[in-house]
């Protein structure tokens, strides 16, 4: 008797680089990983600013002690309660209340999130300082330093129990965008074929376009005459005009026909989803 079967759901593979974010629907983030060393300079602004609060918790216990406000048979819980507060409970509560933030952090410009992406909150908070207290206190941060050198996003071992890893929160401004084709040459740009012009010289005309503004006139006008000879064998029809608008024309096309292809890519992928 022949059996029937009925074919499964299709299974979607997404892959991830290591050190991506990946949200729970499957989409990757861009956010920037805070390398080892910031995150290690971090962590010891931390650790100095605990280890001031606990001489001065253990100055204030000597203070109650000499002046009887503390009886003898008290000082050894009083201790335990101070290692405790400054060891777990006040690290619990600054890295809640700031969304994972710390003033160590907020030096080097980072904060805790989860691994998908969102804020951390009390359970992780929790669990990090928890295991802090050996990885980085009994241990002067050396396990922390091992398990931050072989994970991909210097994750330390709270992190990993907890599901969390440390984000940059301040990334280098993004460059002016390129000034685009010139008016003049407008019409010419809808004819012109820049697509052989290759990526090396592309990005030097780019460059120059960027930065045409801030050059010595003359320096500026010698730079621009060199980029319209080495660009002219590459370029077809080449227009009348001068060296600096037919290089400033070049660059936009250029970007242009990148920015069509680009999106046309991105209507063909989107029908290819659709249709399967």
């Amino acid at each position: 008797m022949a059996s029937s079967s009925t074919p499964g759901p299709a299974v979607t593979v997404v892959q991830m680089a290591a050190d991506e974010t990946l949200t729970g629907e499957a989409v990757a983030l861009d956010v920037q990983p805070i390398g080892f060393f910031l995150r290690a300079v971090g962590a010891l602004i931390d650790m100095l600013v605990g280890v001031v609060l606990l001489i001065a918790g253990a100055l204030l216990l000597g203070t109650m002690v000499a002046n009887a406000a503390l009886p003898m048979s008290a000082i050894g819980i009083a201790s335990i309660t101070l290692l405790v507060l400054v060891m777990v409970v006040l690290p619990t509560a600054v890295e809640t209340l700031s969304r994972g933030r710390s003033l160590g952090r907020l030096a080097v410009g980072a904060r805790i999130v989860r691994t998908d992406g969102g804020a951390a909150g009390f359970r992780q908070a929790v669990i990090r300082a928890l295991v802090g207290v050996l990885e980085l206190w009994f241990t002067f941060g050396a396990i922390a330093a091992v398990v931050g050198i072989f994970t991909p996003r210097a994750q330390r071992l709270g992190d990993l129990l907890a599901g969390t890893a440390s984000e940059r929160t301040r990334t280098k401004p993004l460059p002016p965008a390129a000034p685009g084709v010139p008016p003049i040459l407008a019409e010419w740009a809808r004819i012109a074929d820049v697509s052989r012009l290759p990526d090396r010289l592309a990005a030097r005309v780019s460059q120059f376009v960027r930065t045409a503004d801030a050059l010595d006139p003359a320096a500026r006008v010698r730079v621009a005459a060199s980029l319209a000879e080495a660009v002219s064998p590459f370029v077809s029809p080449l227009p009348a005009t001068d060296p600096e608008t037919f290089v400033r024309a070049v660059s936009g096309a250029r970007r242009d026909r990148e920015y069509r292809a680009l999106m046309g890519e991105n209507r063909r992928a989107a029908a290819l989803t659709e249709r399967a």
